[in-house]
């Protein structure tokens, strides 16, 4: 994976570069000291990863995740010594987070995480169609909140074919730009599809969107806190856009009074 480095430490520079040495699955291919270098650099050139820094001048890590536009953009981990940002940073779709000092075991985690969405994210791009890479039309979809009560279940494309899911066995789906992938307990399945699309054709009684990458099945879900909701084992950030709604009308019309 052809990666960069966004830090303005040229100390913290170094010794990132010395990690991504380490591993024969990385390419360091450029590493700036800000946002604006970084951002010139993204817009000329094709980067699979980007190892970014929170705290910069100027320009924040987070502030340049926020106004980044680009049609095939990098995945994500931040690197920052400050650990309360990690919550919005998952809200911006980063794949991990690395707190400074880090070593080098947490650093092969979180670049294996990486590489197994990079492989996801492969494997689907060789299988997008017209009709898998449908975006926010969902009017002429036979399932979706409205006959529910008719479907219980819906098709996904994957691996060239179509598969046939139950809402039930639905635990979540996570948002990954043009891409969804459905998980149960069985099987991860990998469509070309944006998260909005798909909200739209499972039934709303169901499933409810929590952030801006995550849609969970209510019926699994085992706890709440106010950041996190756990589906199975599976703990799934709650985004503040989303918290409201969710404590609101899900939890706290349950919650048992005293």
């Amino acid at each position: 994976m052809n990666c960069i480095i966004v830090d303005d430490e040229p100390l913290a520079r170094e010794g990132m570069k010395l990690n991504i040495q380490e591993l024969p699955s990385l390419q360091l291919i450029g590493s700036f000291e800000n946002a604006m270098q970084a951002n010139d650099f993204l817009s000329k050139n094709e980067v699979d990863l980007m190892f970014l820094d929170i705290q910069m001048p100027e320009v924040t890590g987070l502030d340049f995740l926020k106004t980044l536009n680009l049609k095939k953009p990098p995945f994500v981990i931040l690197t920052t010594a400050y650990p309360q940002f990690a919550l919005e940073g998952y809200a911006l779709d980063v794949i991990d987070y690395l707190v400074k000092p880090i070593s080098m075991d947490r650093f092969i985690k979180a670049v294996n995480k990486v590489d197994y969405y990079y492989k996801l994210r492969e494997q689907a791009s060789t299988d997008t169609t017209p009709a898998a890479a449908n975006t926010d039309k969902t009017s002429d979809s036979p399932v979706g909140s409205d006959n529910a009560d008719i479907e219980d279940y819906i098709f996904i494309r994957a691996d060239r074919k179509y598969m046939k899911v139950f809402f039930r066995e639905i635990n979540y789906v996570e948002g990954l730009k043009d891409y969804v992938i459905v998980y149960t307990d069985t099987q991860k399945i990998v469509t070309a599809m944006n998260i909005k699309t798909i909200e739209g054709q499972l039934p709303s009684n169901l499933f409810i969107r929590v952030s801006k990458s995550y849609i969970i099945n209510m019926q699994h879900i085992k706890a709440v806190d106010n950041n996190f909701v756990t589906i199975k084992e599976k703990e799934v950030p709650i985004g503040k856009a989303f918290k409201d709604n969710f404590l609101n009308n899900i939890v706290n019309k349950r919650v048992l009074k005293r």
